[in-house]
């Protein structure tokens, strides 16, 4: 598998990348510390070396207790630091009721770093994303505060995620943006009018459920039991007899196209978007060594262009209810 450059880095990176949100947020209670911790230097010694975390991915414990994401990547990778891209993400917290709460502010985006960089155990962040974009403050503003920190080598490159063409051109503007992340799956596709924005500037596209939340492994189905209230997945219009219904054709072409490679659906599903542009990295992400190491072979599959060509053609045929967007073509 070949390295991927994101933007205008210096930064390169395999093009799948580990999602490490699920070790301790949204995908039922969290992973014990230690177990989470060997499960991520687990994933490096299998090859991954791009990890994306965020302040806000927290989780309760049964008794209480908190795991912080960050801490988590940090001890995995504490003494192979100079070996891996690290990436988080400031701007959000969550209310009582799981909506999000978006301060960009410039002293709260110093606030969340220093933090950020206590529980990670490093002095400075490769990548540093807005992780959504506050209505309150304006992208000149959110830029002209990371391009201090970049200054004062506290992070090394910045981002945005779920941006739109506007703001992400506002900010650019001000400092180089080196990467977005936004939502990107087959089921997902309505950021691909970003694609020429982002060649045009030379920004990566770093793709957050590539798998549309596991769906398209091919398996859940609207009788998987998810885990409890921490886990997100079990409200997910995919998930529903609806949604279910309505992605059976994707999921059919999928298992044709996984026999007709020897690969697993998700790995066709990934090998879809990695095929398509050299400047995407996927960051799918799993608990499981087994699945971590599946995901990360994807990375050696190869799709023709007439095959990506093909899919795109039916894709266009199929309608979807996927998290993240409407009912989407």
């Amino acid at each position: 598998m070949g390295k991927r450059k994101l933007g205008n880095s210096d930064l390169f990176v395999h093009s799948i990348g580990l999602g490490c949100m699920g070790f301790s947020h949204a995908s039922g209670d969290p992973v014990d510390n230690q177990t989470a911790v060997k499960t991520l230097r687990q994933a490096f010694e299998m090859g991954y070396d791009f990890f994306d975390t965020a302040e806000a991915y927290t989780g309760l414990f049964p008794d209480g207790s908190v795991s912080y994401n960050e801490e988590l990547v940090g001890k995995a990778l504490h003494n192979v630091r100079d070996k891996v891209v690290i990436a988080t993400k400031m701007g959000v917290g969550h209310h009582a009721d799981r909506s999000l709460r978006l301060d960009s502010s410039p002293q709260t985006i110093r606030k969340s770093l220093e933090g950020s960089l206590e529980k990670l155990g490093t002095d400075y962040v490769d990548l540093y994303y807005q992780h959504r974009i506050d209505p309150k403050v304006e992208p000149e503003v959110v830029a002209e505060t990371m391009k201090q920190l970049i200054k004062e080598g506290k992070i090394h490159y910045w981002g945005i995620s779920e941006t739109t063409e506007e703001y992400l051109r506002r900010a650019n503007a001000v400092c180089p943006v080196t990467a977005i992340e936004n939502r990107y799956s087959m089921m997902a596709r309505w950021h691909e009018t970003l694609f020429p924005v982002c060649e045009e500037l030379n920004i990566a596209y770093v793709a957050f459920s590539p798998m549309a939340n596991g769906f398209l492994t091919g398996k859940y189905t609207p009788d998987t039991k998810f885990e409890g209230k921490q886990d997100y997945r079990a409200g997910m219009p995919q998930y529903t007899e609806e949604g279910y219904e309505k992605a059976k054709d994707l999921l059919a072409l999928l298992t044709d196209m996984a026999e007709e490679k020897h690969a697993a659906m998700g790995q066709i599903s990934l090998a879809w978007m990695l095929c398509k542009k050299p400047y995407i990295v996927a960051i799918p992400g799993s608990r499981k060594p087994e699945r971590l190491r599946e995901n990360f072979e994807a990375g050696n599959i190869i799709l023709a262009p007439e095959e990506i060509s093909m899919i795109d053609s039916k894709l266009e045929t199929m309608q979807f209810e996927v998290f993240g967007g409407h009912s989407a073509k």
